[in-house]
Parts: C-alpha cells; sequence; structure tokens
C-alpha cells in the first residue's frame, strides 16, 4: 500500500496532476464570474425577517439585479426613467451598517460561494433591507389606517398603493391599542409629505412597528442598490416574487 504511488508510470503521474489543476482551475474561474457578476448584475438575498408578510415569507432566497441607481438614473434623466416601479420589491442601504475590509468582503463571498449562500460572515452587520417601493420622484403621499395613498405628478387626484402598483400584492395592518394616537410612532396615519426629485417612498408589507421610510424618511435614488427579479427558493414558490 505504501508504494501504490510508485505503480503510476510518469506519463499516468502528470496526467492525473493536469486533472487536479484544470479541476481547481475551473473552480476558480467559476468562482471570479460569480463574484464579478454578483457585483456587477446581480445579487442573492436571504429574507432573514417577518416584515414582508404576508407576500414573502421568512427563509425565501431571491436574485436581485444589481444597478448603482443613482448614476443610472443621472445618465438618463432626460429620459425621466427609473429602473424600477411603484410595487417592486427593493434592497434599500440605509448606510448604517459596518464599513467591511477587503479581506471581509473577499472571505464572506467565498463562504457563500461555497454554502449556496447559507452562511455568511454573521458578524458583519448588514445595513441593506428588502422593502417595497411605494411612491416614486414628485409623488404626494399620505397614510390613513396604514394604506398609503398616492398622488402622482401627471394626477391632479390620489389613488390607493395598490391601484398604481405594478404588481398585486396584500399588506398585514396592525390591530393598535386604543389610547395610540398619531403622535406615536408606527401609527396608523401619516400627514401628507411630498417628494424630492431623487427621492423615492419604501415601506415594509408588514406595517407594524419596522423599519421603513416612516422612520428613515424618503430614501434617496443612490440608496436603492437592487430589484428583485426571481425567488428561487423555496421551489413551490419559485418565480417572479
Amino acid at each position: 500500500m505504501f508504494y501504490k504511488g510508485r505503480k503510476y508510470s510518469y506519463k499516468d503521474q502528470k496526467s492525473q496532476r493536469q486533472k487536479i489543476l484544470w479541476i481547481f482551475l475551473c473552480v476558480v474561474i467559476i468562482f471570479a464570474v460569480y463574484n464579478s457578476l454578483s457585483s456587477f448584475f446581480f445579487s442573492m438575498r436571504v429574507l432573514e425577517n417577518n416584515t414582508m408578510q404576508p407576500e414573502l415569507k421568512p427563509g425565501e432566497r431571491f436574485i436581485f439585479s444589481s444597478f448603482p441607481v443613482y448614476s443610472f438614473f443621472s445618465s438618463i434623466n432626460a429620459l425621466k426613467r427609473i429602473p424600477f416601479r411603484r410595487g417592486d420589491i427593493v434592497l434599500v442601504d440605509t448606510g448604517t451598517g459596518e464599513k467591511r475590509s477587503v479581506v471581509q468582503m473577499l472571505l464572506d463571498g467565498v463562504i457563500r460561494f461555497f454554502t449556496a449562500q447559507r452562511i455568511g460572515l454573521a458578524e458583519v452587520e448588514n445595513s441593506t433591507y428588502i422593502k417595497r417601493v411605494i411612491a416614486l420622484p414628485g409623488d404626494e403621499i399620505v397614510m390613513t389606517n396604514f394604506v398609503m395613498r398616492v398622488k402622482t405628478e401627471e394626477s391632479s387626484y390620489s389613488l390607493t398603493e395598490f391601484e398604481l402598483s405594478q404588481r398585486p400584492y396584500e399588506v398585514t395592518i396592525p390591530q393598535i391599542p386604543a389610547l395610540w394616537d398619531d403622535s406615536m410612532p408606527f401609527s396608523r396615519n401619516m400627514e401628507t409629505v411630498s417628494l424630492g426629485p431623487d427621492e423615492c417612498f419604501v415601506l415594509s408589507d408588514d406595517r407594524s412597528n419596522t423599519n421603513d421610510s416612516r422612520t428613515w424618511g424618503p430614501i434617496p435614488l443612490n440608496r436603492i442598490s437592487g430589484r428583485a427579479i426571481f425567488r428561487y427558493w423555496p421551489l413551490t414558490r419559485l418565480g417572479p416574487p
């Protein structure tokens, strides 16, 4: 058994080494392509809480298109186009998380690549959240009983968020104490807010005490880092979110 390796000819040993090298190179190339695509074109995210119920469930996994929204929007500002619409699920970067070093980002990418996004660097605080776009730049919004009404720049009257959304969805309306008035956080009503030319308004589908534009305020376009384009887990809910 000890001398088993000596039974192989030099040609066989060389061929075996070449196979191992090719396998290693293939893994490196696939990893490099994956990281390049995930940095510039898409990212995979897991919904880790219940803030988007009933439409999205904790543990569901999504592919998000990645784009530097502010730069993209600025470059096509004359066309008045934004790469997401009312009702879309987006990634919101609040900019409050811990900044990761190059080593941390590389290590996190390696771990996530070889564990199919199941494990990452948990000790690094995440400042990116999954929310739904309710209103776009120039819109005027008001909330009554946790439902938003939106008046667009082109309209002289307001419609509910559901009427203006490009896709159907439901929200969770919480039960709040009788003495909980509008001066308290996460009350059922909100005064009228007018969005600026580079702002949007995002909310959780669960309208209870979850952080969103009610606490953050309107979100600058450059804080939207991606749009959900596909749900790949669980398999029973495969498809666009």
